[in-house]
């Protein structure tokens, strides 16, 4: 689920495949360039929009649950016994989510939303804490099965939004988390009005070329992500006091491309914004209650903790 060479350069990020074809002493033989991705994008829609019409999920059980019902979704073929069912693409909305290489591409982003749940909604650098369950859609190796479960928890686990595939983070924050964290006898934690959803991803939004070498998804597969939402905590993912929601500047709401320095560092993940020598934590000012204050000493209306010559 992480969200691999956030850091990394373009060049290394359209990085190139390897095959078995060619003369095996020249590697530049066997060089294989990732697709154009704007080129990909319809494609990866069409495989998206073709599996909405042809499955869907176990909305019955949702609407009248069984005693024992454990609230996950699952996903089956409109055919046979289940010819009738309503499919997913009369039951998902869709945003437009920006691809983060490729300026001026946006997506489809299909996702469904079974419960919005009723507590918090989480700003796209938060920390929350979920469960899933990620399948890939494949129509690239015939090998290797249309679908398959790729990864799963049934155990909540704390992420950064900011580090996990950005379809997944795009959607995450259409949803809230639970309204109350119950702990029981036993000493497990049960949570109450948690959010219920899905994501339905482009392979632009999830792995592209570059799946996690420990994963059996193939490249240019399409993801879906199931989900319960339970909490959320604000993200500073490099301690500077400052929310990594504040540090989008373009109000974009991308973590990527905010860099005041301009040292190719993220502002997000940048300790020294301003590259002055002075720590940000150190020009900005924390009150007992936890308000933050910017100091603008020089009076130029650029914060301290922005400006290199404050």
């Amino acid at each position: 689920m992480k969200k691999y060479l956030t850091f990394l350069s373009l060049a290394l990020l359209l990085s190139a495949l390897t095959t078995s074809c060619g003369n095996d002493d020249n590697p530049e033989d066997n060089f294989i360039p990732a697709r154009d991705r704007a080129e990909e994008a319809p494609l990866s829609q069409a495989i998206i929009e073709e599996y909405l019409d042809t499955h869907f999920y176990n909305y019955e059980e949702f609407a009248n649950p069984p005693a024992d019902f454990d609230y996950q979704i699952k996903f089956d073929t409109i055919e046979g016994a289940n010819a009738n069912k309503i499919p997913l693409s009369q039951q998902v909305s869709f945003k437009m989510a920006k691809d983060r290489l490729k300026d001026g591409l946006e997506y489809k982003l299909y996702y469904l939303k079974v419960r919005e749940g009723d507590g918090d909604r989480p700003e796209f650098p938060d920390i929350a804490t979920i469960t899933y369950d990620g399948i890939f859609i494949n129509k690239e190796e015939t090998t290797i099965d249309y679908t398959r479960r790729f990864d799963a928890s049934t155990i909540p686990v704390r992420f950064d939004m900011t580090a996990i595939v950005n379809g997944l983070q795009d959607a995450l924050v259409e949803f809230k988390g639970a309204t109350e964290i119950i702990t029981n006898p036993d000493g497990s934690v049960s949570f109450e009005g948690y959010g219920i959803g899905a994501v339905f991803m482009p392979a632009g939004l999830g792995y592209y070329v570059d799946p996690p070498v420990t994963s059996s998804i193939p490249t240019y597969a399409q993801l879906i992500f199931a989900f319960h939402l339970y909490e959320n905590e604000m993200g500073d993912q490099d301690g500077d006091g400052v929310p990594s929601v504040v540090e989008d500047l373009n109000g974009n709401k991308l973590e990527e491309d905010d860099d005041t320095d301009g040292d190719s560092l993220p502002n997000y993940a940048d300790a020294d914004d301003d590259n002055d020598g002075r720590p940000t934590s150190d020009e900005i000012e924390i009150d007992g209650n936890g308000n933050i204050t910017y100091p603008d000493e020089d009076g130029d209306g650029i914060p301290d903790y922005l400006d290199a010559d404050s």
